[in-house]
């Protein structure tokens, strides 16, 4: 039996993570990409997933907001 070699966290999707939480807020544009990342299981760590899934869960609560 083999294991799955573990996923390395892209840089581009981490950066992008670190800078909506640190403005409180997120473009339309990077909430629609990482909607697609999340969908088309892009090669996300599961690091990555909990942090996008901590954003979508912020929208929703009204912690962060949507910019044009």
């Amino acid at each position: 039996m083999t294991k799955a070699a573990p996923r390395k966290s892209n840089l581009a999707v981490k950066q992008m993570i670190e800078q909506i939480f640190s403005a409180k807020q997120i473009s339309r544009q990077d909430h629609l990409k990482l909607i697609s990342a999340v969908l088309s299981d892009y090669d996300l760590t599961d690091e990555d997933r909990r942090q996008i899934n901590r954003i979508f869960d912020y929208i929703q609560a009204g912690r962060l907001k949507i910019v044009d």
